[in-house]
């Protein structure tokens, strides 16, 4: 429950054009780019995706090759440290955004930082797990605190669910479904150049690329 005199989430009343869903929107561009990131170019570990990571777990632990427990569980834990340090400063308004996403532009900078002085190998991948995970899980709390449907930045799942058992196919009255298919559209076209560039060695660009949108949604974002 809010704290008395705290205004209460904006969340369903947000149309798809007010500054909070561009930016969310802004967000969740940013989150493929960072998912592709840490799972191509981190050893098959995701910063973002939690849900993917205890998948991992499951995985490494079973012997399946090319999955690592040790980097998962580095990515969730400092994912919940970086969740609970949101909740320290989240109070469900969006006046918060800006603080969480200059720490998360912040946290992706110093991570690129350490992939362009020594790589992404031993020791230094696990930096920049912890940094990754920790400027998405202090995201992710700040953008739960907001409550706007269909725009958690990181997960597409309900997104998806709610597209297909809400559309007019299924007898329903397909409500936000242009919001849906853009939360959909934006975290592919993330995603792609993310891959793109993991994929000719360009992991630290990458990342920066992630710190440069966090920023810039900062940046442009109005209460």
């Amino acid at each position: 429950m809010p704290a008395p005199g705290t205004p209460a989430p904006p969340g369903p009343q947000i149309t798809d054009r007010h500054p909070l869903a561009l930016a969310l929107f802004g967000l969740t561009l940013a989150s493929g780019l960072i998912d592709a990131v840490s799972y191509l170019g981190l050893g098959h570990v995701f910063t973002a995706n939690m849900t993917g990571n205890v998948v991992v777990i499951a995985f490494a632990l079973a012997g399946a090759p090319g999955f690592s427990v040790a980097g998962s569980v580095t990515s969730l834990g400092a994912f919940l440290i970086g969740a609970a340090v949101a909740g320290r400063f989240t109070t469900g308004r969006h006046g918060r955004l800006r603080t969480a996403l200059a720490l998360e532009a912040v946290l992706h900078t110093a991570a690129a930082a350490v992939v362009f002085a020594r790589t992404a190998d031993g020791p230094a991948r696990y930096a920049v797990i912890t940094l990754g995970a920790l400027a998405m899980g202090i995201r992710n709390a700040t953008v739960r605190g907001l409550g706007v449907p269909d725009l958690t930045t990181t997960v597409l799942t309900l997104t998806l669910t709610g597209l297909a058992a809400d559309s007019r196919l299924a007898g329903g009255a397909a409500p936000r479904q242009r919001r849906r298919i853009l939360a959909v559209a934006t975290m592919l076209a993330g995603a792609l150049p993310g891959a793109v560039l993991v994929l000719h060695g360009q992991l630290a660009w990458a990342l920066l690329a992630g710190a440069a949108l966090a920023a810039a949604t900062a940046l442009l974002h109005r209460e």
